[in-house]
């Protein structure tokens, strides 16, 4: 009876008997604690071996789109490229004015920005440029890849968008929309919050490559514009403000450098107030140099 109890159970309260070498029933012995605690890390090891090949996965995915989005934006600016004519041989030393090769109608200047789910990032940038530009009769809004549709801003960023002066009226009004072709080509300046970002919409519209950006990368081929070189530019434009903004644009984006990740902006959605206190402090400097640009192209004091 006693060799009865001494037997190890299967679990489900049954005793069971090991088979010796020889073939014969013996009883197991039960495990140590030693060995218990070695099988439970054992399987704890397991589990987070499988949750970090996981996470290898995931990212190998990232950068998969990533790279695919940078080729696909390459390959579009290839096709602008080679679309685009030759230029005429120089008449006069007298240099030639710089005109978008896609005139936009008579009207406001307009500035699209992007981001993911348009409710953290390109809205932020949307209320901040719109209560610097509104002045200046720039309409700016924004869209996302992959939208909330409906959805508002979050409370941690309203507080970044308030303490940077933006109107209460835009913060509130945001409501996410989802990316279409008819707003890239309605806008003069398209300016995203990362590469991956500007490849989706140059998908979008390809020919339109030359005016869409990541802002960070506009921001740091602008820097070393000089204010009087905007002014000149923009006046090969003419009165029309649509027209002297899109001379300086493309001019900017002959000045393109190589393709950056640095110049992507931080996805802050879920990651708790420091993240958006960091998102924005990205995008603070590039705002102040889409305002400078846009600001001299269309002073009116440039006018004259």
């Amino acid at each position: 009876m006693d060799a009865e109890r001494d037997r190890p159970e299967d679990g489900h309260g049954r005793r069971f008997r090991r088979r010796s070498e020889t073939g014969s029933l013996t009883s197991a012995p039960p495990l140590t604690r030693r060995e218990l605690r070695a099988a439970r890390e054992a399987a704890l090891q397991e589990e987070a071996d499988r949750e970090a090949a996981e996470r290898e996965r995931a990212a190998r995915e990232v950068m998969t789109r990533r790279a695919a989005a940078h080729q696909a934006a390459q390959e579009a600016a290839a096709r602008v490229a080679a679309a685009r004519p030759a230029p005429p041989a120089k008449r006069s030393r007298n240099r030639r004015p710089v005109v978008a090769p896609d005139p936009m109608p008579p009207g406001a200047p307009t500035i699209l920005t992007v981001c993911t789910g348009n409710i953290c990032r390109s809205p932020l940038a949307e209320v901040l440029l719109s209560a610097r530009l509104a002045p200046l009769g720039v309409h700016v809004h924004s869209a996302g890849t992959h939208a909330l549709v409906g959805a508002g801003m979050p409370e941690d960023a309203r507080l970044v968008a308030r303490a940077r002066h933006a109107h209460e009226a835009d913060i509130a009004a945001h409501r996410a929309r989802s990316l279409r072709e008819p707003m890239v080509l309605e806008s003069d300046l398209v300016l995203t919050m990362t590469q991956e970002q500007r490849g989706f919409a140059a998908q979008l519209v390809p020919n339109r490559l030359h005016r869409i950006f990541p802002v960070r990368e506009f921001a740091r081929a602008a820097r070393d514009l000089p204010d009087a070189e905007i002014r000149r530019l923009a006046a090969t434009g003419g009165d029309d403000p649509r027209a002297r903004l899109g001379a300086v644009i493309m001019a900017i984006a002959e000045r393109r450098g190589t393709v950056s990740a640095d110049d992507d902006v931080l996805d802050p959605y879920r990651q708790g107030t420091q993240a958006y206190e960091t998102s924005a402090a990205q995008l603070d400097p590039a705002l102040d140099e889409v305002e400078r640009v846009v600001r001299v192209a269309l002073d009116a004091a440039a006018l004259g």
